[in-house]
């Protein structure tokens, strides 16, 4: 006779039973939680406010090191978020009094923060946007379009509340010539609306050949200056391709721990147009002079450079920027991501840099040779990657005040006031000047140093306005300061501006 199984026990039955329970409470937690971000994200789409960000583990620059297991968790699951389907608003109907063709120029910054300021002036006037023109001509002659840097359909799709844009002009106008023109650089709304509007009517299609700096720092309505942000924060977003590969530079760089970024804005085009050389041989000095020489649109020619460095209007160079990285307390092992095009002097200029900071890191230490092949002879693209990683890294550290200085502050102070050392130049340069002349000890250098750059990393704040002096005030883009704080929960919309 074959023997019964011996049941459980009743408390081990009751132990199975509470389990069983828990796990399907579990699952249906999970499964709430899920629908219920789903829907939330729905909702902040439709009412146009930006969608809440997954948490990104931000380090300590000099502190703590975090699980790059759980930094890549984080990742991937931002990678989700960002590949979920967009919910599209509703399209903004209106009478289109135009279309308004852009062509950008200068580098990749400069022509972001133009394609800013002109969707804003074509929403104000509305106009109809032609899909913008990037700059071929300049220094760098990169052949790339819009569409190699900037994702297209989400540039139209997430504007198209506000703002038609089309990828090309229709075909009633293919062979009609646009009245080329270049707007008067820091103007208000009101110039826009009183001398260009007449004109875009008059005319149907108006191009706009320069468009750096067209639209005032200050004293715009709240409305545009947020669209402005907008436009910078969530319509620009890059190619799925430079997002991916400035993703995975960002993984590899949080795999040890924290990194910082120096953009280290020491390259040939900057200091020959620049004028700046010192430290420069005399042989590299005749070779910065020739090349500015060379290009007839730069107007300026003759140029004091030690008078130029000691107003602070020169990037530091590799060996001084060694000198404050080092006054500023970064140790030895910091991790530094150098973003910039190739150095003048090349690895012999950054010797002492890598001596003191051996842990330095590029692009093409990060990436293999296929995945860069593609990017290569595009400096603007490149570009694209220098800037996703800037905006992530734990401290970011300019050695000059240029485009992408700016711009990626003013983006790093949107995402949450992340550290940037605003680098005093002019006052540096004393103090670099009197410590190798041996008239301040290292420590007075250091302590003197840091005091320095005490209120000078990100802090909240308002920018600094200069009437009639648009180019000695602080660069909108820099610090939005409207967008930032409560004011950045929610786009409001300028449905009622109508002209």
């Amino acid at each position: 006779m074959a023997k019964r199984k011996a049941s459980p026990p009743a408390a081990v039955r009751r132990r199975l039973g509470g389990a069983g329970a828990s796990a399907v409470g579990w699952a249906l937690r999970v499964a709430t939680s899920i629908v219920a971000w789903t829907l939330l994200l729905h909702l902040f789409t439709f009412l146009g406010i930006p969608r809440p960000t997954l948490p990104v583990t931000r380090p300590s620059c000099l502190g703590g090191r975090n699980s790059s297991a759980a930094a890549e968790a984080v990742a991937a699951a931002g990678e989700a978020a960002h590949l979920a389907p967009p919910t599209l608003h509703p399209r903004r109907l209106y009478k289109s009094n135009g279309y308004l063709l852009v062509s950008c120029n200068g580098g990749l910054n400069q022509m972001r923060a133009a394609i800013c300021d002109m969707v804003t002036v074509a929403r104000y006037l509305n106009l109809t946007m032609v899909i913008p023109e990037l700059d071929k001509q300049s220094f760098w002659a990169d052949p790339s379009d819009f569409g190699d840097i900037f994702d297209v359909n989400h540039f139209i799709d997430s504007l198209r509340d506000e703002v038609k844009i089309v990828k090309e002009l229709p075909q009633k106008f293919s062979e009609k010539v646009p009245l080329s023109m270049q707007p008067i650089s820091w103007s208000s709304e009101k110039y826009y609306l009183r001398q260009i509007l007449p004109l875009v009517r008059k005319h149907k299609v108006v191009r706009f050949s320069k468009t750096d700096s067209r639209l005032a720092n200050n004293g715009l309505p709240l409305k545009l200056q947020k669209l402005r942000c907008y436009v910078n924060y969530n319509a620009l977003r890059f190619t799925p391709s430079i997002e991916a590969l400035g993703n995975k530079m960002v993984s590899v760089l949080r795999r040890t721990g924290s990194f910082i970024v120096l953009h280290l804005r020491y390259e040939m085009d900057m200091l020959a147009f620049s004028g700046c050389t010192h430290g420069c041989s005399d042989e590299e000095t005749e070779e910065l002079t020739r090349m500015r020489y060379a290009y007839p649109w730069w107007k300026e020619k003759e140029i004091d450079s030690e008078k130029k460095r000691l107003e602070g209007m020169c990037p530091l160079t590799p060996g001084e920027t060694t000198l404050v990285l080092k006054a500023l307390g970064f140790p030895r092992d910091t991790r530094i991501y150098i973003a910039s095009g190739e150095i003048y002097g090349g690895d012999k200029r950054l010797a002492v840099l890598k001596t003191e900071f051996p842990n330095i890191v590029r692009k093409e230490m990060l990436l293999s040779d296929d995945e860069l092949r593609p990017f290569q002879k595009h400096s603007t693209q490149m570009a694209a990657l220098d800037y996703l990683v800037s905006v992530a890294s734990d401290v970011f550290i300019p050695s000059n005040d240029g485009n992408m200085a700016k711009v990626v502050e003013g983006h790093r102070r949107f995402t949450g006031f992340h550290k940037t050392i605003q680098l005093d130049r002019k006052k540096l340069v004393e103090l670099i000047d009197l410590f190798e002349d041996q008239e301040l000890s290292w420590e007075e250098f250091s302590v003197a140093v840091k005091e320095l750059h005490m209120g000078r990393m990100s802090q909240p704040t308002r920018r600094r306005v200069i009437p009639g002096q648009p180019k000695e005030e602080d660069y909108f883009y820099a610090n939005p300061h409207e967008c930032l704080g409560p004011a950045r929960k929610r786009r409001e919309r300028l449905k009622h501006i109508e002209i």
